[in-house]
């Protein structure tokens, strides 16, 4: 368990709170109210570190553990989807932590989604779901999007031509049968079950129940000083600094984004920033602007949490930024000056040499959470043609060693 009372953990925390109060002009709410009430009780084992406050579990979706194993299964099945090819697993794959690796994933009848896939990890603390629609503020709200949404393309492709004939193949199956049953033991075996009262609840019990705490970075917290190498401790004196901003958006000391909330807030706080990561924002790539109209919201997008970061290339909105290193640069040159300026002093510039850059690599790469990717409670619970267990997929590149991400070109 993390003792809160560590010193490295009260550093860091003093260090990464302090900028809260420097965002300003950013989309959204911010709340300080507390309410210990609940703060951490649940019946569900999130099995996370004590200091960690509870996710909001939705009064209408309480996290059970045949909910998310239901849910399991659900994410890595393609017969959720128009063609029978595309699954949640599809763009969400666990030895990526929960990323795909290409700019843009694809849907169903083969078009190419124009914002890069998000990893997943965490969600239960976020605010808000989607790269730029601030007024989607729960994963029950996200998951319908991919498997219902015509626009920008169909991902699942389900319509109501073709909702039915997919219900009805889950209600048939004598897995889900089992599955559901133990889900909501409290409805007749008979039942209708459908999206909205079944599947979409225990897809988004799942997907909240990915947690993520066992990075070096999280040992050092509990007090390992030797989780990080002497560069990566100086890479996080470095991240935590004024000089280089990185706390004015990943200001969180465990979700390392400021788009987030927990029991111990009454209200979320869900910033969008543009930071000016791209040269120019084109439709239909315009950040909050193409849900609000006001041109304040152009170029702005949600802050993505740093987590596991070193294994989620590529990066930004449109995935145009193939390395870690890319990305420090384009933020060291204050972000790419183009139709629209960056928000205020969130990109303000700065330099460093050869050797910080390691450094701040090396910071960034002991996010990486090796227990999250192989943890087989979240891995494909499905056997192959073969009726073999599928397993969990190796990733070399958890090792910081060997991973290119984590290097100077």
């Amino acid at each position: 368990m993390t003792d809160s009372s560590h010193p490295h953990y009260h550093q860091l925390a003093a260090l990464l709170l302090a900028s809260c109060s420097l965002l300003a002009g950013c989309v959204g709410s911010s709340g300080t109210s507390l309410d210990d009430e609940g703060a951490s009780a649940s019946s569900y084992d999130w099995d996370i570190p004590a200091s960690i406050p509870l996710p909001v579990e939705p009064d209408d979706n309480p996290m059970t553990s045949a909910k998310f194993e239901l849910g399991r299964y659900l994410f890595y099945d393609t017969r959720l989807s128009a063609n029978g090819d595309i699954a949640c697993a599809s763009c969400h794959k666990q030895e990526l932590a929960f990323s795909d690796g290409n700019q843009f994933p694809s849907g169903t009848y083969g078009d190419m989604h124009p914002r890069n896939a998000m990893s997943l990890g965490n969600t239960g603390w976020f605010a808000t779901f989607n790269w730029a629609r601030p007024d989607v503020t729960t994963l029950e709200e996200q998951i319908r999007g991919p498997l219902f949404n015509t626009s920008p393309i169909p991902e699942h492709g389900i319509t109501d031509d073709n909702i039915e004939l997919i219900e009805s193949e889950v209600r048939a199956d004598s897995t889900y049968q089992v599955l559901l049953i133990a889900a909501y033991p409290d409805e007749d075996a008979n039942s209708q079950w459908n999206f909205d009262d079944h599947l979409i609840p225990a897809l988004a019990s799942f997907v909240r129940g990915l947690t993520s705490f066992d990075s070096p970075f999280d040992q050092y917290l509990l007090g390992d000083s030797d989780a990080l190498s002497a560069s990566a401790k100086r890479g996080l004196s470095l991240f935590a600094s004024e000089r280089l901003e990185c706390t004015h958006c990943h200001l969180d000391d465990f979700t390392l984004t400021d788009n987030h909330m927990n029991r111990t807030w009454n209200y979320p706080t869900s910033n969008f920033h543009n930071t000016g990561s791209v040269l120019v924002y084109e439709e239909p790539n315009r950040g909050v602007y193409e849900v609000t109209g006001n041109s304040s919201h152009f170029g702005q997008f949600r802050t993505m949490s740093l987590r596991n970061i070193a294994l989620t290339a590529p990066y930004s909105h449109d995935g145009s930024h193939a390395t870690l290193a890319d990305i420090i640069d384009t933020y060291s040159q204050g972000g790419k000056q183009g139709d629209y300026s960056v928000d205020g002093d969130l990109s303000p510039g700065f330099t460093l040499t050869d050797d910080e850059k390691t450094d701040l690599l090396a910071f960034l790469c002991s996010l990486t959470d090796t227990t999250f990717i192989s943890n087989p409670d979240y891995g494909n619970p499905w056997p192959d043609e073969d009726g073999n267990p599928i397993g969990v997929t190796e990733n070399p590149l958890a090792d910081a060693s060997v991973n290119p991400q984590c290097q100077l070109d």
